[in-house]
Order: structure tokens, then C-alpha cells, then sequence
């Protein structure tokens, strides 16, 4: 026997419930507030509900007429309707509170008849949208903001699904690449990538699906055929699922920067070729020096054919000597596009040796390899790299003014890494100042420009790699540089 309602007794079987106080249960339960209104317009009936959306009791409403309350004009003509029939529901209106408040009300009339079919109250339903509506405007601030946003802003916003369709791109995007919006939604991704950039871009995007975070530079290219240069945040969508469903991209136009970038590189080249010159000069002067003795000497001795030719071998090796410090010389100051391809670690590293030799010559410095495996390739810019390293070995060189050695130590780790060391017997770096090195402008030298380290790291980072340098005052400094390998 159920013991939710309350029943008069049992009829063949069949338990009777009393309806009043069913009516009352279903009045004081419902989350909805309700008052019945008479023929004669007065309260006979207000739920708990009722009360708690108004704030009225039923002693401030029960006994008296509704127009006696603040309603809108047209709450009378519908009243009149219902006192004929009709029925209205899910109007939205505004309605108040007893101490003022303005209240976003959702209310349907119903006309209340008797077991006869005739109409003897009108029943109100109210159901309080107040906090809805003021959640809805919120987020519709918050959207119209950020379309405000999203269609001011010089930002690239752009999100594309998994199959790489884009479905949404900012309007800075026409002012960019010359392409309405439009015309872009639907099409892949991959259309307006350089081609050369899109192996990246599918690694990126195969650690997109996986839920982590990018950021990436590559190349658009515009209506006009003009290469843009932009750098991309590029975050997963989760649906309610929490499962990835789209990709929101926020780039930037960087070929301004890029331009800027390749000219502060070029300036610290400059720096570096500058500081250079007089090692190399004066690693120059001395086979020009046996050049000149043994012209001399070849002169006086014409006749004598074997003391000529063994002149003559000497004259030959001092002229490939000049010719590869210049060559290596050379291929520093030589602006190079840049470009990506194989190189062999061995042959970066001995062509860097071979430039700074003179310079070492000059301050006592003798450069030691520590590395027996020469089959190590890099995918990579080989000239860029000779320009880190000549700073990291310059550098070395310059923190021994009393001479010394640098050791070169090359290291194959896991995940096809391979870590090349730098290492001098030089003063060190205090610990407070080892924090300040890589930004840009601060040195510890008298004639330096602080570029060095700002570029190298860049440069190592534009490679995938990285950089750290260890160091302890009176003990000298270590530079690490790890890279990828093939």
C-alpha cells in the first residue's frame, strides 16, 4: 500500500485518495508558482513557490483582487479571454517583486472549471527566468564581444576539424592574404601553407590530436602570390565529451620581425668577422712571408732544377693554406639563404676550427676534438651553425687571456640526439650574472654587443634543438648545444 498520498479507504481493491489534499501536495511541491484567481478577480489560492518568487505572503495577496498588484495593461485583457475560455501559455514578461525587483517572468493562464464543465477561477502558472535571462545576456555580451574581437583584431584566428577543414577564419585574414573569408571556409588548411612547410605542419598535427598545445611558424602565401612569414598558437577544441573536435589557430604576421631577426644576425656576423680580421691577417702574413723567401730563393737558384721544385712544393702548400683560410673566411661573411639540408656534423665543426685557428694562435689557445664518430648528419643550415659555434669557440677563446685549451666533445644520446659540448679552462661566470646571459644587449665584455648568445640560441631553436651553459668562476664554462640527427 503506497504511502505517498493520503487515502480515504480501498474500493474492490482499488485505493481512494483524497483530491484535495493530492491538489494541495501537487501546490506545495511543484517548482513552478501558481495562484488561482476568482471570477471576481480576487486571490483564493497562492503555493509556496508563488510566495518565494514575489516575496507577497498569502495574507499580502489571498482576499484581494490582482489589479490591486503591479501588472502589465495587457495581463486584463487576457484575464477577460480566459473568463471566456482561452487559454494562454509560456508568455515572457516582466513582473516585480514586492521590494521592486524587476523579475523576467514566464506565465501561462488556464481557465479552472468545475466537474461541469463551467469556469469558476482562472489558474496562474509563473516560472522565474530572471537568473536564465541574466546568464543568457551575459553570454550574449561575452559572444558579441568576442566577434567584437575576433573581427577587430590584426590577430589570425582561424579553427579548422580534424580533417583539416577550416570553418572559421577572422576577417584580418582578407586584409592578409588578399582572401575573402568566405572563400576560405571549407577548403583545407593545407592549401595556404608553402609547400615546403607542410611535412612540419602534419608533425604538428599529428600532436595536436593528441592533445598538445603547438607553436609554429611557416609560410602563407597571398592571393597576390606575396610570401607572408606567421607564427601560430594553436590549441585543441574539447566538445562535451572532452573529446578533440577542432583545432583554434592565433597567428601572427611576423615577416617584419623575420626581416629584423636577419638583420641583427647579420650584424653579430659582422661583429664576429670584425673581431676575426686581425687573427686572420696575421695567419695570412706568415705563409705570404714564404711565399715571398722562397720566390726569392727560386730566383737565385734557376738553375738548380730539384732545389725549384722543392721550393716550389713548399710555395704550392703555403697557397692552399691561404686559400682555406679565406675560403672558410669567406663562407662566414657571405650572407646565405636559409635553407635546410644534410651536412655532416664533422665537417661544421672543422671548418669552425679552421677559421678561429689564427685567432687562437694569436692568444695561446689550442683547440682540442674530443670526438672519434664522424658519420654524425644534420638536417640543418650549415652556415647558421658555423656562426654559433665560432661564438661559443670565440668566446671560449676570449675568457683565457693567458691561454689555455677549449675541448670539443661530440656525444650521440637517445632519441637520435646528439650533444656537442664547448668547454674552456677561462675565468668562468659568476652565478648572479649566468642568469642575465641570452638577453639581448647584455655582455660581459668590454667590446661585445650581447647578440652573440641571443642569436645563437634562436638559431639552435630554429633547429629544434637546445642550449645551456654551465659555469663556475675560476673553473671555466661548459656549452651545451643538443640537436636532432639523421
Amino acid at each position: 500500500m503506497s504511502k505517498c498520498f493520503p487515502i480515504l479507504g480501498e474500493e474492490n481493491g482499488a485505493s481512494i485518495y483524497n483530491p484535495e489534499e493530492l491538489i494541495d501536495l501537487f501546490l506545495n511541491n511543484t517548482a513552478d508558482g501558481i495562484c488561482i484567481v476568482d471570477m471576481e478577480g480576487r486571490f483564493i489560492r497562492v503555493n509556496p513557490m508563488y510566495t518565494k518568487i514575489f516575496g507577497y505572503t498569502e495574507e499580502d495577496v489571498l482576499g484581494k483582487k490582482f489589479t490591486e498588484f503591479p501588472n502589465p495593461e495587457i495581463v486584463r485583457d487576457i484575464v477577460k479571454a480566459v473568463w471566456k475560455g482561452e487559454s494562454f501559455h509560456n508568455i515572457h514578461t516582466q513582473r516585480f517583486h514586492k521590494n521592486g525587483k524587476v523579475l523576467n517572468i514566464a506565465v501561462s493562464y488556464s481557465p479552472f472549471r468545475n466537474t461541469l464543465g463551467e469556469i469558476i477561477a482562472i489558474i496562474a502558472v509563473y516560472r522565474d527566468l530572471t537568473h536564465s535571462v541574466k546568464i543568457e545576456k551575459e553570454l550574449k555580451k561575452t559572444r558579441e564581444l568576442y566577434q567584437l574581437i575576433a573581427e577587430n583584431t590584426t590577430d589570425l584566428i582561424k579553427v579548422y576539424n580534424k580533417n583539416k577543414e577550416i570553418i572559421y577564419v577572422s576577417p584580418s585574414y582578407e586584409k592578409v592574404l588578399g582572401v575573402p573569408a568566405e572563400e576560405m571556409i571549407g577548403r583545407s588548411i593545407l592549401d595556404f601553407i608553402k609547400e615546403d612547410d607542410t611535412k612540419v605542419f602534419r608533425g604538428i598535427f599529428k600532436n595536436l590530436c593528441a592533445g598538445k598545445p603547438q607553436i609554429m611558424q611557416y609560410k602563407l602565401e597571398s592571393a597576390s602570390g606575396r610570401v607572408i612569414h606567421a607564427e601560430y598558437n594553436i590549441t585543441p577544441v574539447y566538445n562535451e565529451k572532452q573529446e578533440i573536435d577542432s583545432f583554434v589557430s592565433v597567428g601572427r604576421n611576423i615577416s617584419e620581425r623575420i626581416k629584423n631577426d636577419e638583420a641583427i644576425r647579420n650584424l653579430d656576423r659582422l661583429s664576429i668577422i670584425g673581431q676575426l680580421a686581425a687573427g686572420v691577417a696575421h695567419e695570412i702574413r706568415n705563409p705570404l712571408t714564404s711565399l715571398k723567401g722562397f720566390s726569392k730563393l727560386m730566383r737565385s737558384t734557376a738553375d738548380d732544377k730539384e732545389k725549384q721544385d722543392y721550393y716550389l712544393s713548399i710555395i704550392m702548400n703555403e697557397l692552399e693554406r691561404i686559400d682555406v683560410i679565406v675560403n672558410e673566411f669567406m663562407s662566414l661573411a657571405k650572407p646565405q639563404a636559409i635553407q635546410f639540408e644534410r651536412v655532416n656534423l664533422f665537417s661544421i665543426i672543422d671548418s669552425t676550427v679552421n677559421i678561429l685557428h689564427p685567432q687562437a694562435l694569436l692568444h695561446n689557445v689550442e683547440i682540442i676534438n674530443h670526438f672519434y664518430n664522424k658519420d654524425v648528419e644534420l638536417l640543418c643550415n650549415g652556415n647558421q651553425l658555423k656562426q654559433v659555434f665560432v661564438n661559443f669557440i670565440k668566446n671560449a677563446i676570449e675568457a683565457m687571456p693567458n691561454g689555455g685549451q677549449v675541448y670539443i666533445r661530440v656525444k650521440k644520446l637517445t632519441g637520435n640526439r646528439v650533444q656537442i659540448s664547448f668547454q674552456d679552462e677561462g675565468i668562468g661566470i659568476d652565478p648572479d650574472l649566468l642568469r642575465y646571459l641570452g638577453t639581448p644587449f647584455y655582455t660581459t665584455k668590454d667590446k661585445g654587443i650581447g647578440l652573440g648568445l641571443t642569436i645563437s640560441n634562436k638559431i639552435i631553436q630554429e633547429h629544434n634543438g637546445t642550449m645551456a651553459v654551465e659555469s663556475r668562476p675560476g673553473k671555466g664554462t661548459i656549452v651545451n648545444v643538443e640537436l636532432q640527427y639523421i
